[in-house]
């Protein structure tokens, strides 16, 4: 990454380029600047650098305060609105730390401070009083976003609330401790999370279908998007016949767990040294299949997603909407979210991790498990291939 990074840095800033200083601390124009990304194209946030190029860095003291209260702030409801998570990483350039960030295109209308940014060639501009430009912003981010549309008649007795938030509170402080969902309703989690939304243009308010593929009772997601499934299959011989098989319809908390197990099932485990930690690399791959066939996919289409099990790999296929056809390079290529709301709800829970390094982590642990690569190939639909060697269950 630090080459991408000096490649940015030579091109200077622009639409989805841009320099802070920051060598000691945030400023607001930082989360202006993020607010702005998140409602244009997204872009790439570089701290330690001037605004014409020159590698200043930031003070090696103050890089994990600045980095903590990055994803607070972020996380703070009182501030963004819907909370976003996005993590700066460490760079070393020209012997100076530089933290950055890639910001994704939120599919919606992101507010810091009260106040809604749109990114110009030259930096983000208060936009709040421009109805008409805002106006826009939502009519594109609704287009392209199926995970946004609202079902104003799904109430909470048609969502699995009361056993499922106790959970999403766990799991999201098992990732920070002092994490603000640990604190907020039920409610406030939701309109956080950006699950339940009011639409700039209609008027309308409600739990979206990202919320209810989250959160609701089976009978509720069939209504809602009535061709959701996850087939699960292991084939071990006859590629005309399976083995075992699994069809998944309940909600992404659940149909998570679920997955995990039936990879877990038919899959040898391996235990290496990283970091001077033993880890379960079987486990990692999984999450990152699962967290990628939950997340990274168009629930409004008919096709099925699945995960198949074979003697010697593991092949996901979900229908996708295209953006760059063609095998994926995990070295050079450039992350773009699928269906933000359910990505971030996945980072805030521990289920993936920012836009991105899914694909980093998979090619990481496949190699480490199997010595081969993973082969991921976009079009009309998904798929992905991870090798497994000579580990399978007999």
């Amino acid at each position: 990454m630090t080459e991408t990074l000096k490649k940015l840095i030579a091109g200077g800033e622009g639409l989805t380029v841009e320099f802070k200083r920051c060598e000691n601390g945030l400023t607001n124009s930082v989360f202006e600047t993020v607010s702005a990304f998140s409602n244009r194209y997204g872009g790439y946030l570089i701290l330690g650098v001037d605004d014409d190029g020159g590698i200043l860095g930031v003070n090696s003291k103050d890089a994990s305060n600045i980095k903590k209260n990055f994803a607070h702030t972020l996380n703070n409801p009182q501030r963004f609105a819907p909370a976003l998570f996005v993590t700066l990483e460490d760079a070393e350039i020209d012997g100076k730390l530089v933290l950055w960030a890639h910001i994704p295109f939120a599919s919606q209308i992101v507010m810091f401070a009260g106040k809604i940014y749109d990114r110009a060639e030259d930096g983000g501009m208060d936009i709040t009083r421009n109805s008409e430009i805002v106006a826009h912003i939502h009519r594109r981010k609704v287009s392209e976003y199926s995970e946004r549309k609202i079902f104003p008649y799904v109430s909470g007795k048609d969502l699995e609330l009361e056993r499922l938030m106790p959970k999403v509170r766990r799991l999201a402080q098992s990732r920070f401790d002092d994490h603000p969902w640990v604190s907020m309703t039920d409610m406030e989690i939701l309109r956080s999370a950006g699950l339940y939304q009011d639409d700039f243009e209609t008027g309308k308010s409600g739990f979206n279908l990202a919320g209810i593929l989250l959160f609701g009772r089976e009978e509720t997601i069939r209504s809602c998007t009535a061709n959701y499934l996850t087939d699960a299959i292991c084939r071990r011989e006859n590629i005309d016949r399976y083995d075992d098989r699994l069809i998944v319809r309940t909600n992404l908390i659940d149909a998570y767990t679920q997955l995990l197990d039936f990879i877990a099932k038919h899959t040898l485990d391996k235990f290496f040294l990283i970091d001077d930690q033993s880890v379960s690399v079987r486990s990692k791959i999984a999450r990152e299949i699962v967290s990628n066939s939950l997340v990274h996919r168009e629930y409004t289409s008919a096709f099925p997603a699945k995960v198949i099990i074979e003697r010697d790999r593991i092949v996901t296929e979900n229908w996708n909407l295209t953006r760059n056809p063609g095998r994926i390079d995990p070295n050079s290529f450039t992350p773009y979210p699928k269906n933000p709301i359910l990505a971030n709800f996945f980072i805030n829970i521990g289920r993936a991790d920012a836009l991105g390094s899914g694909v980093r982590n998979l090619l990481k642990y496949t190699k480490i498990y199997s010595g081969g690569e993973p082969e991921l190939i976009e079009g009309d639909v998904f798929r992905t291939f991870v090798p497994l060697g000579l580990s399978r269950k007999s």
